[in-house]
């Protein structure tokens, strides 16, 4: 008998990574395939990430990109894991979800994050308002307003956007957002691939402080992991150090595209580098099969949390979309 994970819901995040020798139009293509497969799969959502400014990922206009693959899939929710609220005004990212509700009803997410996603000069050139972050709580009141049917008589308007049932998400790595998520009342999704430290305490918060809302009556959380599965948990290990190598960059502040794999004995790592790195990524399952199951599924004992997000940096695409398949058998349907 197969094994099941004890959630109905495992979701993608995706940040159409750029590989090394290989175009952004082709991050593009490998994202509309990777999101046709894992809508056959019964992934429920298939999320994308704002970053700028960064060579190895290609996701800065993410209103765009969402839409690409929603019109490249039929059932599976498209998302925004998140948008980086402070970088953008309320009504404009009102008016793009409102523009994708209505050309894919009932299949648009809008996850919102508070952090720039960029280094500190390029958030100077994004942000007009250095200000915009201190008021994420205010502005995303103000983007709830714009949704609201009640808004219909106010002078500034989002059409479309108004009226529109669009799901709200508070994307946080730390217990600040755990605190907004819960007084709002909307679901939360935690960023434990990449920021482990705060993930229980955040939940915690969360979960005792919940306020029921319009949106939701009770909590709801989607953490996101990180997951390299192949055949053998040696594949999967060499199949790792591209990703290894990806979050060293990140540490390192030396980010660059993502780069072939190589044999496990010819990577050497610096010992406090690999200590920071063992951290960073806590919660990112690499292995065969029954590995990677075990892992996820210890996961899920530990933090009851309602939904997996899964985010796979793999080189090969076709080694990238078996990963997915078969996390994608865990599922229980």
């Amino acid at each position: 008998m197969k094994k099941k994970l004890s959630t109905t819901s495992i979701s993608v995040l995706d940040l159409a990574l750029v590989l090394d020798g290989k175009s952004i139009a082709n991050s593009f293509a490998n994202s509309v395939d990777l999101a046709q497969h894992v809508e056959k799969w019964g992934y429920k959502r298939y999320w994308l990430a704002e970053h700028h400014n960064m060579e190895g990922v290609a996701s800065s206009a993410t209103a765009v990109l969402i839409g690409q693959i929603a019109s490249h899939t039929s059932m599976v929710r498209v998302g925004s894991g998140g948008i980086m609220l402070p970088n953008h005004a309320p009504l404009i990212i009102a008016e793009q979800f409102g523009t994708l509700e209505t050309l894919y009803p009932g299949r648009i997410d809008l996850g919102l994050g508070r952090a720039p996603g960029t280094d500190q000069l390029t958030t100077i050139a994004l942000r007009r308002d250095q200000r915009a972050a201190v008021e994420f709580p205010e502005n995303v009141k103000e983007l709830q307003k714009y949704f609201s049917a009640s808004n219909k008589n106010s002078r500034v308007r989002a059409i479309p956007g108004e009226g529109l049932d669009i799901p709200i998400w508070i994307l946080g790595s730390s217990t600040d957002s755990a605190y907004l998520a819960a007084a709002l009342g909307l679901p939360y999704a935690f960023a434990s691939h990449f920021a482990p430290a705060q993930l229980h305490q955040a939940l915690t918060i969360y979960h005792q402080h919940f306020q029921p809302s319009a949106q939701m009556k009770k909590p709801y959380v989607m953490a996101c992991v990180g997951a390299i599965a192949a055949d053998t948990d040696e594949e999967a290990n060499k199949l790792a150090t591209s990703f290894k190598r990806l979050y060293l960059g990140i540490i390192t502040g030396q980010r660059e595209k993502l780069k072939a794999p190589v044999n496990p004995n010819e990577f050497y790592v610096d010992p406090v580098q690999q200590a920071a790195l063992q951290q960073m990524t806590t919660y990112s399952f690499i292995g065969g099969p029954e590995k990677v199951y075990q892992g996820m599924q210890k996961f899920l004992d530990e933090t009851q949390v309602d939904e997996l997000m899964i985010t796979s940096p793999i080189y090969d695409h076709a080694a990238r979309l078996h990963s997915y398949e078969i996390i994608g058998n865990f599922k229980n349907k």
